[in-house]
C-alpha cells in the first residue's frame, strides 16, 4: 500500500517537473527567435548607415550581417528573458506593472525607435546623441518596467555587453565608424540597456502567461 501511495504521489510531481522543463524550453526558443529577428532588423539599420562595418568576407548578402550576430543576440535574448522572471521569483517581488501584451508590444516599438534614432537621426555631436539616447532608454525603463531589479540587471548586462563589444572590435572582428568611447560609439551602452529591458519585459510576460495557464490546469484538475 505504501509503495502504491508513494508512486501515486510521485506521478503528479514528475509530471509538473516535466511540464516546467518543457515550458522553459518553449519560452527559451521563443525568446531566441525574437532576439534573432530583432538582431537581423536592427543590425541591418546599422550596416546600411555605415555605423558598423564588417569585413566583406563575413557579410551575408541577404541581411547584410555577419552570420554569428543573430545567434549571439538570440542566445543573449533567451538568457535575459529567462533571467528576469527568475530574479523576480527569487526576490519575492512579482512584477505586476503593466503586465499585458499591448504594453510589451509598445515597449518593443520604442526599442526599435531608439535603435532607428541611433542610426538615422543626425545630431551635432556624439555626446548630444548619447545623452538623448540615455534619456530615452531610462524613459523606456520608467514607462514599461519601473522595478529596481530590472534597472540593476539592465545596467549590469549593458556594461558586460559593452565590454564584450570593445573586445570584439579590438580583435578586429568588426569596427565602428567614428568611435568616441575607446573602440565603439558612446551611445552603445544605452542601446544595450534598452534591449535588456525590452527582452526582460517579453520574458516576464511569457512567464506570466505560463503561470496563468498552469494554474488554470490545476483548478480544472
Amino acid at each position: 500500500f505504501s509503495q502504491v501511495s508513494s508512486s501515486s504521489c510521485q506521478g503528479p510531481y514528475i509530471a509538473v517537473i516535466t511540464n516546467r522543463n518543457t515550458n522553459l524550453g518553449i519560452r527559451g526558443f521563443m525568446l531566441f527567435s525574437i532576439g534573432v529577428f530583432l538582431a537581423l532588423v536592427l543590425n541591418l539599420l546599422q550596416v546600411q548607415r555605415n555605423v558598423t562595418l564588417f569585413p566583406p568576407d563575413v557579410i551575408s548578402s541577404i541581411f547584410s550581417s555577419a552570420w554569428w550576430v543573430p545567434p549571439c543576440c538570440g542566445t543573449a535574448s533567451a538568457m535575459i528573458g529567462l533571467l528576469y522572471p527568475c530574479i523576480d521569483s527569487r526576490l519575492g517581488e512579482p512584477h505586476k506593472f503593466k503586465r499585458e501584451w499591448s504594453s510589451v508590444m509598445r515597449c518593443v516599438a520604442v526599442f526599435v525607435g531608439i535603435n532607428h534614432a541611433s542610426a538615422k537621426v543626425d545630431f551635432a555631436n556624439n555626446v548630444q546623441l548619447s545623452l538623448t539616447l540615455a534619456a530615452l532608454s531610462i524613459g523606456l525603463w520608467w514607462t514599461f518596467d519601473r522595478s529596481r531589479s530590472g534597472f540593476g540587471l539592465g545596467v549590469v548586462i549593458a556594461l558586460l555587453a559593452t565590454l564584450s563589444t570593445q573586445l570584439l572590435v579590438y580583435n578586429g572582428v568588426f569596427q565602428y565608424t567614428s568611435p568616441d568611447f575607446l573602440y565603439i560609439r558612446s551611445w552603445l551602452p544605452c542601446i544595450f540597456f534598452a534591449g535588456v529591458i525590452t527582452m526582460g519585459n517579453i520574458g516576464r510576460q511569457l512567464a506570466l502567461y505560463e503561470c496563468k495557464r498552469m494554474s488554470g490546469k490545476t483548478h480544472q484538475d
